[in-house]
């Protein structure tokens, strides 16, 4: 479970930015979280507030924003969506795709006092 790792790196970059801007108190914690991620929300929910007791992160309220997955196919330019079963481009079958977007991680923003 590489959750419990994210959610430590979470903790610590809240914590960095509290140095850095001075705040004492984080209220919310907005993350962005790509279909294709390998990410288990529910599994950082869950470890979030034990991982951020005693921390500038603790009592915060954690929110993902879900990112869909989108390809660009190297063959007809297609832009969009791909089922995952099938896993070739919907307009033309070709398998030769690119991901643009569905593997984000990241803190997206805090709202803090």
């Amino acid at each position: 479970m590489h959750e419990l790792g994210l959610t430590k790196n979470i903790i610590d970059l809240v914590a960095k930015e509290a140095e850095k801007s001075g705040f004492t108190r984080t209220l919310e914690i907005r993350m962005k979280l790509g279909e294709y991620s390998d990410v288990v929300p529910e599994y950082i929910l869950d470890l979030f507030p034990y991982a951020a007791k005693g921390t500038v992160a603790e009592g915060a309220q954690l929110f993902f924003e879900h990112v869909p997955g989108r390809f660009q196919c190297r063959g007809c330019g297609y832009e969009g969506p791909v089922d995952r079963k099938k896993a070739c481009c919907p307009d033309c079958g070709g398998t030769a795709l690119k991901m643009t977007a569905g593997r984000e991680f990241f803190v997206d923003s805090l709202k803090v006092e």
